[in-house]
């Protein structure tokens, strides 16, 4: 006795249709709750440091509280304290207050 296997033909291909329509909602659902919100914050963060200031108040994400005294491409010198200096990567830096709130 043989025995021949076939594929069903009832329903294969409306199974592969709902089953893509599925990932494609998975997809999308990760896009706009996942993926979208982190870019948008990774492009405000790089803004961020883009535009500080000499004279800008800052916190480190180490808890540093200080005042810009430099620049450099990718490092900041950071006055702490009078005469204590601290030279820390930009991508440390957390918050940056405006430099009119040091002023006054």
């Amino acid at each position: 006795m043989n025995l021949i296997l076939m594929a069903p033909t009832d329903g294969g291909g409306g199974s592969l249709v709902s089953t893509l329509i599925m990932f494609g909602a998975i997809f999308l659902i990760f896009y706009f709750m996942i993926i979208r919100p982190q870019r948008k914050r990774a492009k405000e963060r790089e803004k961020l440091l883009s535009n500080i200031e000499k004279g800008d108040k800052v916190i480190t994400s180490g808890g540093l509280h200080g005042i810009i005294a430099g620049l450099d491409e990718k490092t900041v010198l950071l006055a702490i304290s009078e005469n204590v200096k601290v030279k820390v990567e930009r991508s440390a830096i957390s918050t940056v207050l405006s430099s009119k709130e040091v002023k006054s």
